[in-house]
């Protein structure tokens, strides 16, 4: 008796779902980061690009904070590996609706946007530590629910949330330094 195998055609038409959206399990990371970015004002974003008459069509600036904040998130800091993994991440394919912008686009988008890009990925945090999703420095993106006793000592007053907030604005400095040194490391390593 021969065995039979699964059906291996790599080259065939239509493999994936017809949706990326498909293509990622349900509350993964990348569902709650379009979520959020799409209900905050974003104005300030698309301020510079009215009424200028650019023929060049620039990238959508929803399209890439949803990508860099993913990217960040997930400690991809360096504009040229995120825009390697816009090719080869599912999660950042569904996030950029696949458009590819190319890593000095990634990286001056973030330099052109740089206090209005603080603003909304400081958002985007507190709505996921309100959610319960991260814990400082933490994205949690694990559903496991564990038994614990509550105490009253670990409750938030406003001062604390204040020093957490604090706290919070240091460490996304922190990651863009990070992504600030990783562009120019890179930049100079290659133009040189």
């Amino acid at each position: 008796m021969s065995t039979t195998f699964r059906t291996y055609a790599p080259d065939q038409a239509v493999m994936f779902p017809s949706s990326p959206s498909e293509w990622l399990p349900e509350g993964h990371l990348a569902f709650f980061v379009s979520d959020t970015v799409d209900a905050l004002d974003l104005k300030a974003f698309y301020a510079p690009y009215e009424g200028d008459g650019r023929r060049n069509r620039p990238f959508s600036p929803r399209m890439m904070l949803k990508v860099m904040i993913y990217s960040y998130c997930t400690g991809t800091f360096s504009s040229r590996k995120i825009g390697r993994r816009l090719y080869e991440d599912v999660a950042l394919r569904y996030l950029a609706a696949e458009n590819f912008p190319r890593h000095r686009t990634i990286c001056d988008f973030r330099k052109n946007h740089l206090a209005d890009f603080e603003s909304v990925f400081l958002q985007v945090l507190a709505i996921a530590r309100g959610a319960g999703l991260i814990s400082l420095g933490t994205v949690a993106i694990d559903g496991t629910k564990i038994k614990a006793n509550a105490s009253k000592h670990k409750a938030m007053s406003y001062g604390r949330m204040v020093q957490a907030d604090e706290k919070l604005r240091q460490e996304i400095q922190e990651l863009l330094g990070k992504a600030k040194k990783a562009d120019d490391e890179e930049d100079e390593e290659l133009d040189a």
